[in-house]
């Protein structure tokens, strides 16, 4: 049977500890071991400022209802179309869309028909895999075309996890879409930084790549309001929206937890439109 899940609920207990104990450098310090081998990954967060810039968040319009029955099928899939997977539950779109502790980073243009929030974290290998497989095909059909944007929100379930996100948001200060840059290669480059015993290095080596200098590395790393905030966005998906394992995506308010296959979110977007 096929996992949906790479992390399974989180209890408020865990994450109080890591909200009072991981300071920044402890969360240097308790990434320690195995150095592992680095892609040079900065062409592509160097082009980030000048390719798909992302869109801060803005006034979107009303969101579309899911029509039933609807299939989708994309580029380079069988012959068989996928019918959208049944949604589990449904949030009220303008409590999901308030502000939040961070600010939403916004994928694809702002106006689109189609909202997807996923709620994510940096060290959840489902997560990883829809990055990695669903992602591009999404980006290419729906989020290029502006039929859809995309919203990656923070919901770490580790001190890694925690680090990463802080990271992407230091190396997105000022520049959104190399936040958005800096995510697609910890993604990508999980193996060598979340499964490490020198974590700490691994990181360091990928913030590098998006311009930042040790100094600042560790200075965001020991950034205890922007901690609070990453957590807080955490918390109130969890409290709020009822997120409990990543990834669990809200397409136009409707919960769809689990990293759905390309022609599945295809079909979900589509019945949404």
């Amino acid at each position: 049977m096929k996992l949906q899940f790479s992390h399974r609920p989180f209890m408020r207990s865990r994450l109080a500890a890591i909200a009072l104990a991981v300071s920044g450098m402890a969360l240097v310090a308790t990434m320690g071991g195995q150095s592992a081998r680095a892609a040079d990954h900065a062409t592509l967060i160097a082009q980030a400022s000048s390719a798909d810039k992302a869109t801060p968040m803005g006034q979107a319009g009303t969101p579309a209802t899911a029509s039933e029955g609807a299939t989708a099928k994309t580029d380079g899939s069988s012959d068989a179309a996928v019918k959208a997977p049944e949604s589990q539950g449904h949030v009220d779109v303008a409590k999901l869309m308030a502000a939040d502790a961070l600010p939403d980073i916004v994928i694809g243009k702002k106006d689109a028909p189609v909202t997807i929030v996923e709620y994510a974290s940096m060290t959840c290998s489902h997560c990883r895999d829809f990055h990695q497989n669903s992602y591009p095909t999404i980006k290419k059909e729906f989020i290029d075309t502006g039929k859809a944007k995309l919203i990656i929100r923070e919901f770490p379930f580790d001190p890694r996890a925690l680090a990463a996100f802080m990271l992407a948001r230091c190396a997105g200060e000022g520049d959104e879409a190399k936040r958005t840059a800096m995510v697609d290669v910890l993604f990508d480059q999980q193996p060598q930084w979340a499964y490490s015993d020198q974590a700490s290095a691994e990181l360091l080596k990928i913030s590098r790549l998006a311009g930042m200098s040790e100094d600042q590395f560790k200075a965001c790393l020991n950034d205890k309001e922007l901690q609070k905030k990453v957590i807080a966005v955490q918390q109130r998906g969890e409290k709020e929206f009822g997120v409990n394992a990543t990834p669990t995506f809200f397409v136009n308010g409707d919960k769809y937890p689990g990293a759905l296959e390309p022609n599945e979110m295809a079909a979900v977007i589509e019945a949404h439109m």
